[in-house]
């Protein structure tokens, strides 16, 4: 199966006994339709959890905003909550990763704009 979204946090890396380690992370999918006889636009977003086991040095790469392309199976976690009722997550056991595009970074961006207005600034105080 594969399916593709947003990383919504960044990915962590977790022991499994002694010797195994896990890629935890979680993507969004947004969807939209129109229902029957309507014009108004629904969205829709999908949280699955994903896991995975190959390599955890992945997990500096899968940061929030990340968009992937994920290959594997789908399955689903069903439990009984504090209070008693019934809860299901979704999983996605990935067996392959791809970084379709890396979220923007906010510092880039800041230090951008502050090196253009510099600029402004010094095309200002030409006397001329």
């Amino acid at each position: 199966m594969e399916i593709t979204g947003r990383v919504t946090a960044d990915a962590s890396v977790q022991k499994v006994n002694n010797d195994k380690q896990v890629v935890n992370f979680s993507i969004a999918i947004n969807d939209n339709y129109k229902p029957k006889g309507s014009t108004e636009v629904k969205e829709v977003t999908t949280y699955i959890n994903c896991s995975y086991w190959l390599n955890t040095a992945t997990a500096q790469w899968l940061k929030k905003g990340t968009l992937v392309q994920l290959f594997g199976r789908i399955g689903m976690n069903v439990y009984n909550n504090s209070e008693g009722m019934a809860v299901g997550t979704l999983t996605f056991h990935t067996n392959n990763i791809k970084i379709l595009v890396f979220p923007k970074k906010a510092e880039t961006t800041k230090a951008s704009s502050a090196v253009k207005e510099k600029k402004s600034k010094k095309a200002q105080d030409v006397p001329f």
